[in-house]
């Protein structure tokens, strides 16, 4: 701005520029962070000039969504945001595991640290930050308002950036595995029966022929049940 440098940053960018820091921006930064707002410094002339703050307003139903999880599922929130910001809205969700401050770069690292530990990853973003760890983890679900780059790397896209439709895809991905594990004891139990005995001669195998077609008859009756799923 009038060929000056303006500088907009967090305290790490505050630090790298060896700008001197006020009791009174420090108070006002971190009382931002409390109040689960993004603090800025803004920076001119090598001085703070004051102090931004930005926030995300939690998506509707975030919180119905974080409360009727499985047990069985860990929730962690991974942000680039100060770590008292994302405290805060850890907080509002009652999430337990945080980490903060992270590049796009560190949540991909973050992710596989997870999965090394024998953990299936489920990754939900709308950003440009997003879309690396959307893409390494296990299942990325993009949020439908987000970015075109981070709805191309998720494998599933919430249409309506309702939240409570993560419930509902998990939901039918449950549903759909069992129909699969069925399906498979319809293919076996009727062919594991009936082709060895016709093979011995004692069964017919027109009657053994129309047993392998029975099955496959169940198994495409049991999978148009899924058309039937309410979520």
């Amino acid at each position: 701005i009038d060929n000056k440098e303006v500088y907009l940053g967090n305290t790490k960018l505050r630090k790298e520029l060896k700008v001197e820091l006020n009791s009174l921006y420090e108070v006002t930064f971190k009382q931002y962070a409390r109040e689960g707002k993004t603090p800025i410094y803004f920076i001119k002339d090598n001085k703070i000039l004051g102090v931004i703050a930005v926030a995300d307003t939690l998506r509707k139903n975030s919180q119905k969504l974080i409360a009727k999880l499985p047990q069985n599922i860990e929730t962690y929130i991974l942000t680039g945001d100060h770590q008292k910001t994302a405290q805060a809205i850890a907080q509002k969700l009652k999430i337990k595991n945080v980490i903060a401050e992270v590049l796009p770069e560190q949540k991909v690292k973050e992710i596989k640290k997870l999965q090394k530990e024998g953990k299936i990853v489920a990754f939900v973003g709308d950003g440009l930050n997003d879309a690396p760890a959307l893409s390494q983890a296990d299942l990325g679900i993009a949020v439908g308002s987000g970015t075109d780059i981070a709805l191309e790397a998720g494998n599933i896209v919430l249409t309506d950036s309702n939240p409570l439709k993560i419930l509902s895809a998990l939901h039918l991905s449950q549903k759909t595995f069992q129909t699969i594990k069925e399906n498979l004891f319809f293919t076996f139990f009727y062919n594991t029966i009936a082709i060895p005995l016709a093979a011995l001669g004692l069964l017919n195998p027109m009657i053994a022929a129309l047993a392998m077609s029975f099955s496959s008859v169940s198994v495409v009756v049991n999978s148009l049940k899924i058309k039937n799923i309410k979520l």
